[in-house]
């Protein structure tokens, strides 16, 4: 069975702060993924998004003194309780407003993926992934919370089983 974390941004301003609505968004932006994809405002990552999140957080080790921006671009963002008429088949949903989305792309473009893989990268290759497809996790979500922060949209995440 697959599982995804989807990524897709979104002007603020477009959004409903309803569970019920923004599963129907992501479930319509899910059928159009690969369009979005290409145009760089949806992104999604296969089963192992925890493991990219613990090459993220290897930043600890390496940057005491800097913020816990290490979270966001996996699991940053509030969670949108269901509504009390939600369908419980709903996916969950975080939401990342536009300042946590800027930070996001911050630390992704700051951050130095081979110093990362140094520090949990052997950890990392014991769970079955190789380095070079970690480092495209990196490339791509540094590509698309780069372009989302340069339009001030806000990130939507939802899991997909």
């Amino acid at each position: 069975m697959s599982i995804y974390l989807h990524f897709r941004a979104v002007a603020e301003s477009e959004i409903r702060d309803d569970h019920t609505w923004l599963a129907a968004f992501m479930s319509e932006a899910w059928e159009n993924d690969d369009d979005e994809y290409a145009v760089g405002i949806a992104h999604s990552i296969n089963k192992s998004w925890g493991a990219v999140n613990d090459l993220f957080a290897a930043a600890d080790a390496l940057h005491t003194d800097a913020e816990e921006s290490w979270n966001l671009p996996i699991y940053g963002g509030r969670p949108v309780p269901h509504s009390a008429d939600a369908d419980p088949s709903d996916p969950p949903l975080m939401l990342l407003e536009p300042a946590g989305v800027s930070q996001a792309a911050r630390f992704l473009t700051a951050v130095s993926f081979d110093e990362l893989w140094n520090v949990v990268g052997a950890r990392l290759s014991d769970l079955g992934w190789a380095r070079q497809e970690y480092l495209e996790h990196h490339r791509d979500l540094k590509e698309f919370y780069v372009q989302a922060a340069s339009a001030g949209h806000a990130v939507v995440k939802a899991v997909w089983a």
